[in-house]
């Protein structure tokens, strides 16, 4: 058989691979159905052919798919590592992290599950041995989800449940592959491996995989900047890297390639974004759309024209163990499905998923080429008995056509007796709000061309008449529809909100004005944003906004890491990606205001888009205090991050000017490019982002507290070795009442509230806390928590008694400070018993002095400011026996009002 030969069988196929593409649709069957179906055919008729002595003329080209130059180690090793790498590509990864659980349980467990039912239920049947009866379980149990996602898209399903599916068949094929090795490996050396030995085997290869990988998807993307801006060498690195890791993992370290590929393909699709230019990182994912197309047809129709191969000893009696392998393999994952996944749900570790798509999901649990791969992989194993390969080829041979040509033209009408088919009133009002929108934008486009072309109002209204008809419509509709409650229109206009955000995202993505992680990370919440208020209204779209100016994973890590080991490289790069993040937040809602007014109202009417307005409203209050607490403690770099993004804005623009001058042809190509260059240069120096500065220089810092002035630099330095910074975030607890005391807390900058049973209290700049506990040797009296982000200076206990010890003068103003404090304490009852209700005559004229409500939000943001800079006591209302610094009071939290509460944002408390 000659190259040319295959070649053009090559090409055939793919000819034959796109003309079936609308024949599938023609007849709503699944491609792959369509696919698997063909190749079938095509193996057996040239089976026919070749060996039937009617047709000989025909042997050159029948001999071509029966003598097929494919082995397993062609689907492993050429077409494997390619699928699984555009998949992890194309997840949103950010979004799957939240339904880590039931991933996990769908494509880990569940394999386990099915290989152990289906194990154990062939082995007595079949008289084959156990493992081989395992094997064949492994080899079973990866799903091919591309139907059902199909048909789930085209029903307009919940995102959350394909990436579910998505995410099982990425991480299941990883699992039983890695299974299979294992099960392969005891099969062909009669090794004895206990149960627990075979986990802790199975755990290796894959977390070793996964290391592996990761490791190699970071160093891809090291390689990734030096092409950052040649997109064909991009796409070539991209192609090669997932080659290599598995590979290399599979012959050089001998753990999972399959894991390793998928781990480098998270790590590309995590940081890749950020490291190459958009343009560059759209015109990747679109090649490996192509790439992945082709892969996964060709497995699908050359994996199908070895079917007859594999089918050629089958007999009545592989009905028996085939029907057993069905029942056990469905029942096994309906197990999986509805015993174990509502655990998640108990545990509030997941969603709920409706009974009615995990029957979807139970029958649509294909099988398709990776299982008959692997069964050909044991077929062409020679230390593996005749028998047993007959046994395996056979059976998951008819089991992946069961599923394709039982399941798969049956899974429409599964879904359809189930009533997925048909959209809720609620999903029809959301279809016709979104078309509203989009009317709306369209209408509103052509009057603004008829204005800039000077055509006359005439000839424009005849024109947008059509559309205001059917938007009419459509409001009429959505307003007389029995069905609809008026909190599902309100959930209508949130859904519609949450849309518009997400193209003003993507408009600041186009043009390249905000870094592309931090899109990347507000594109996520805001598909989060908008499942939840889909899924249940106002009450979750509030928890889903409050949880996007909530404190990240990162932001949490590099706290953590700064508070034990004083790092701050990971804080100052997540406190970094915040800033702009909540920067970008405000700009984007504040550009919502009209939308709300020009295309909701006219939908919902007065009354709910005033809801809306409401809601938004308090969005950008959330947002404005978020931004201003991290610009009060960083002014300079708030300021350097807004002239960063003008810039990146004038870029973009100069860069549009530029082409139109060249279409234009006021320029020609050389200046054309020579301009570019300039602006791509600036581009990258723009993109580097300004470096936080977060001030926690403890030497610098000990020298701005009052309490140290007097000190010369000998002294300072000392005292600077005894303390350690520490960075606290608005709303965390520095000290809780009750607790033992074992530090004291010097306020280099910020502001914090100590909470007693009287008034709350408020300390800045120069004061210090939790020296009391310290010299009375008691539990501590009142909590404190930060009001903003604060820099700190934590001294332990008995340095700080041995620095009392040694300085008379500083031991006398520490102790008068904790005389007034004691006697504070006192008066309200902290000391006496009755610290829960009694405020005591001091306290009582800490209330009366000032009300906090009685001041604008903009003499309350003065205030503060002036007192974390330093301000003296003698700006403000003088108290005998309150401590130095700004000692305005507010009412306590239990007293505030409810619905003020929930507005959500702000700045939250860090655990």
């Amino acid at each position: 058989m000659t190259l040319p030969i295959v070649l053009a069988a090559v090409a055939g196929l793919l000819v034959l691979i796109a003309l079936l593409q609308p024949l599938a649709e023609r007849l709503q069957v699944p491609p792959s159905v369509i696919l698997a179906t063909v190749g079938i055919l095509i193996g057996a008729v040239a089976a026919f052919i070749f060996y039937s002595p009617t047709a000989s003329a025909l042997d050159g080209v029948a001999r071509v798919f029966v003598e097929l130059p494919i082995t397993a180690d062609t689907f492993l090793y050429v077409f494997l590592p390619v699928l699984l790498f555009q998949t992890s590509l194309s997840l949103d990864v950010r979004r799957l992290a939240d339904d880590a659980a039931p991933v996990l349980m769908l494509a880990v467990v569940a394999v386990l599950v099915a290989t152990l039912a289906i194990g154990f239920a062939l082995a007595p049947i079949t008289g084959q041995p156990l493992v081989a009866c395992l094997l064949l379980g492994a080899i079973v149990a990866t799903t091919d989800p591309v139907a059902v996602i199909a048909i789930f898209r085209e029903l307009g399903a919940p995102a959350r449940l394909t990436r579910l599916v998505e995410g099982e068949s990425l991480l299941n094929d990883a699992a039983a592959i890695t299974l299979f090795v294992l099960l392969l490996g005891l099969l062909v050396s009669d090794a004895k491996m206990s149960f627990s030995g075979a986990l802790v085997h199975f755990a290796i290869a894959g977390v070793g995989g996964a290391v592996f990988g990761y490791l190699g998807g970071l160093l891809g993307n090291l390689l990734f900047r030096v092409v950052r801006d040649i997109p064909p060498a991009l796409v070539t690195l991209s192609v090669a890297l997932p080659y290599l890791v598995y590979i290399g993992g599979e012959q050089l370290f001998h753990i999972s390639g399959v894991v390793a590929v998928v781990a480098a393909g998270i790590a590309v699709n995590i940081h890749a974004p950020t490291i190459v230019a958009p343009d560059s990182w759209r015109y990747l994912r679109e090649i490996w759309e192509q790439v992945e197309f082709w892969a996964a047809s060709l497995i699908f129709v050359l994996a199908s024209i070895l079917v007859p191969r594999l089918l050629s000893d089958i007999g009545p009696w592989d009905l028996v163990p085939l029907g057993v392998l069905v029942l056990a393999a469905f029942l096994s994952r309906a197990a999986v499905l509805f015993a174990l996944l509502p655990l998640l749900s108990f545990l509030r570790l997941s969603q709920r998923v409706s009974n009615a798509f995990k029957l979807v999901i139970v029958w649509g649990g294909l099988r398709g080429a990776v299982t008959l791969a692997l069964a050909l992989s044991v077929t062409e194993n020679p230390f593996v008995d005749p028998e047993i390969k007959r046994f395996i080829a056979a059976t998951a041979t008819g089991f992946t056509l069961f599923t394709l040509l039982v399941n798969g033209t049956t899974l429409r009408a599964l879904i359809r007796l189930l009533g997925l088919d048909q959209i809720s009133p609620l999903d029809a009002a959301v279809r016709d709000g979104v078309v509203a929108v989009a009317l709306g934008n369209v209408r509103d486009a052509v009057l603004y061309a008829a204005q800039t072309a000077e055509i006359s109002d005439d000839i424009a209204r005849k024109a947008i008449g059509p559309y205001d008809a059917r938007i009419e419509t459509v409001v009429q509709r959505t307003e007389t529809e029995k069905e609809i409650l008026e909190r599902d229109r309100l959930t209508l206009g949130l859904v519609a909100l949450a849309d518009r955000e997400r193209e003003l995202i993507l408009e600041l993505f186009r043009e390249r004005t905000v870094s592309v992680r931090i899109i990347e990370h507000l594109l996520t919440d805001l598909g989060r944003l908008r499942e939840r208020a889909r899924a249940g209204g106002r009450v979750e779209y509030n928890r889903a906004a409050r949880r996007m100016l909530g404190y990240s994973l990162p932001f949490r890590l590099g706290l953590n890491v700064h508070r034990f080991f004083g790092w701050d490289r990971l804080l100052v790069e997540a406190l970094a990606d915040r800033f702009e993040r909540v920067l970008v937040m405000r700009i984007v809602l504040f550009e919502l205001r009209p939308f709300v007014e020009q295309r909701i109202r006219p939908i919902l009417g007065k009354r709910l888009t005033g809801i809306i307005d409401e809601i938004l409203s308090q969005r950008i209050e959330a947002t404005a205090r978020s931004l201003a607490a991290l610009e009060l403690q960083y002014p300079d770099y708030a300021r350097a991050l807004e002239e960063r993004f003008l810039v990146r804005t004038a870029l973009r623009r100069e860069e549009l000017e530029y082409d139109n001058l060249f279409a234009d042809r006021m320029i020609g190509t050389e200046l054309l490019h020579d301009l570019k260059r300039n602006v791509v240069a600036m581009r990258r120096a723009s993109d580097v982002r300004p470096k936080l500065d977060l001030g926690l220089n403890t030497r610098e810092l000990v020298a701005k507290l009052p309490l140290f002035q007097d000190l010369d630099a000998a002294q300072i330095e000392q005292i600077a070795r005894l303390l350690r910074p520490r960075f606290a975030v608005p709303g965390e607890r520095i000290i809780r009442r009750g607790e033992r005391g074992e530090s004291v807390y010097f306020i280099s900058s910020g502001a914090v509230e100590v909470s007693t049973a009287g008034r709350p209290v408020r300390l800045g700049r120069g004061d210090f806390i939790g020296e009391l506990a310290l010299l009375t040797g008691g539990r501590r009296v009142a909590d404190v928590t930060a009001l903003g982000y604060c820099q700190l200076l934590v001294l332990e206990g008995e340095d700080f008694r041995a620095l009392l010890e040694r300085s008379p003068d500083m031991n006398a103003k520490v102790r008068a400070v904790a005389a007034q404090r004691l006697s504070m304490n006192h008066d309200a009852g902290l000391l006496s018993g009755d610290a829960g209700d009694g405020e005591g005559e001091r306290a009582g004229r800490v209330r009366d002095a000032i009300a906090p409500e009685d001041r604008t939000p903009e003499e309350r943001a003065a205030e503060a400011e002036a007192w974390a800079q330093g301000a003296e006591p003698s700006d403000y209302p003088s108290f005998d026996s309150v401590p130095s610094g700004p000692p305005w009071t507010r009412d306590p939290p239990g007293e505030r009002d409810e619905d003020e509460r929930d507005r959500g944002g702000g700045e939250r408390a860090v655990s």
